[in-house]
């Protein structure tokens, strides 16, 4: 299962994560440190598999956690209309 964000979404880092801002609506979202590398993952076109590899060599994570995380973040992207199949 590929998931995509959508177009109309711009991705700025902080030095605590970063914010995504839905240019639809100007709603916007403050992300961990953790919560921007996946995002950042799937702009990249690296997808689900490509996150949870990010956050195994960058974080001292277990790659089950880090699937379960990705997956929680998916689910919430995807419930804000911010990422589709």
């Amino acid at each position: 299962m590929e998931i995509f964000l959508r177009s109309e979404l711009e991705l700025a880092v902080t030095e605590y994560g970063a914010v995504l801002l839905d240019l639809r609506d100007g709603q916007y979202w403050q992300l961990s440190r953790t919560a921007a590398r996946v995002v950042q993952a799937l702009r990249d076109g690296r997808g689900r598999d490509g996150a949870v590899a990010d956050l195994t060599s960058h974080f001292d994570v277990a790659v089950e956690r880090a699937r379960q995380d990705v997956d929680t973040l998916l689910d919430e992207l995807r419930s804000a209309g911010l990422a589709v199949r």
